[in-house]
């Protein structure tokens, strides 16, 4: 005999009350329904006020490290503008968790997608405080530092609540002062060196982008890491590929990207290599010198949007990068809520996922 609807549900909220957040599908295999039909129970529970629901989960109302922002206040009208850059599969994932935030709070979405030249947000940031936006949440290419401090005072003048995602303004500039949320980046380097030193690994490169205040934060972290830790005894900087550098017209100021022959100089057995095309890339230009991964050359790439795909794994850095939308969709609710409160500037801790291109040193 069918389990009655109401029921049905008593179990469901009982489940999310005393786990906290569940996943849909766990739930639909735990009470024998399928996931179409829990997940009606769970729009209908979510209506009732009695949980929230998220993409493919259940939460509890009553926790509140899982409450939702507060919504912004009704009657504002108007959407919050959105502005990402075209073609970046890395923040199309933080898109997504400030998407679901915003939905679940009632809240329209205006997105904005910037082209990559320099000063492209300031038009289309213009465009949507015309249009009625009420509330910003940026996140600019600055592909350089000038681009980026040319941006810092237009932006700081921004008359609606403001959170920049993904990126950290420099302190004391004129956007300190500006609700900002990003990964803390020192800590994924810190993982990768510390999962490669682990290994037995003590020469080791990083194959880096030069255009993104990511990859600049990687390269920055990595010098400081591997020049001070114990167990690392020799270590590189290269560009991960020919564009990868503000102004892909200007000649590289430092190693070619050639991989193998970097790898061969410095006796490197491991390499960090960002972000995650550019590292399936050079995996396929070291098969294609004779170095194998992993058993001569363990790799960590640095992303962990395709990095699982390639022929052989990739072992990743992966930042919460849905998580991150979130977070910043929630801190721009919570600012259009409440009005003056202290701003925050919050950092995300990544993980490292570990798959089958990191091997032990032979010999270690």
């Amino acid at each position: 005999m069918r389990e009655p609807v109401d029921l049905r549900r008593q179990r469901i909220l009982a489940a999310v009350r005393s786990r906290g957040a569940t996943r849909v599908s766990d739930l639909a295999a735990e009470l024998a329904v399928s996931v179409v039909t829990l997940r009606r129970d769970v729009e209908e529970l979510a209506r009732e006020g009695k949980l929230r629901r998220g993409h493919g989960v259940a939460r509890p109302v009553t926790d509140e490290a899982e409450r939702p922002a507060p919504p912004a206040p009704a009657g504002d009208g108007g959407p919050v503008a959105v502005v990402v850059p075209e073609r970046h599969s890395y923040l199309y994932e933080t898109l997504h968790g400030a998407r679901a935030a915003f939905e679940e709070a009632g809240v329209r979405i205006a997105l904005h997608i910037a082209p990559a030249a320099p000063g492209a947000e300031q038009p289309l940031v213009e465009r949507a405080l015309a249009d009625g936006a009420r509330g910003l949440l940026i996140a600019p290419r600055w592909r350089d530092r000038a681009t980026e401090e040319a941006d810092y005072a237009w932006l700081a003048r921004v008359p609606v609540p403001l959170v920049v995602m993904e990126r950290r303004p420099r302190r004391g500039s004129a956007l300190h002062a500006v609700d900002a949320v990003c990964t803390d980046h020192w800590y994924g380097v810190h993982l990768a060196v510390e999962h490669l030193t682990g290994l037995g690994h003590r020469r080791i490169v990083l194959a880096a982008r030069d255009d993104s205040p990511t990859a600049r934060a990687l390269r920055a972290a990595f010098t400081e890491i591997a020049a001070d830790h114990p167990d690392v005894h020799e270590w590189a900087l290269a560009l991960s590929s020919p564009g990868a550098v503000p102004d892909p017209a200007a000649p590289a100021a430092e190693q070619p990207v050639d991989l193998p022959g970097l790898l061969r100089g410095t006796g490197a057995t491991a390499a960090v290599l960002h972000g995650d095309v550019d590292a399936l890339m050079l995996v396929q230009a070291l098969r294609d010198s004779g170095v194998r991964v992993p058993e001569d050359c363990s790799v960590i790439a640095y992303d962990d949007v395709v990095a699982a795909l390639g022929s052989t794994p990739l072992t990743a850095v992966s930042p919460p990068k849905a998580d991150i939308g979130r977070a910043a969709a929630e801190l721009l609710l919570r600012r259009l809520a409440r009005g003056a409160e202290p701003v925050r500037r919050l950092e995300l801790l990544p993980e490292l996922k570990v798959r089958g291109s990191t091997r032990p040193l032979r010999g270690a």
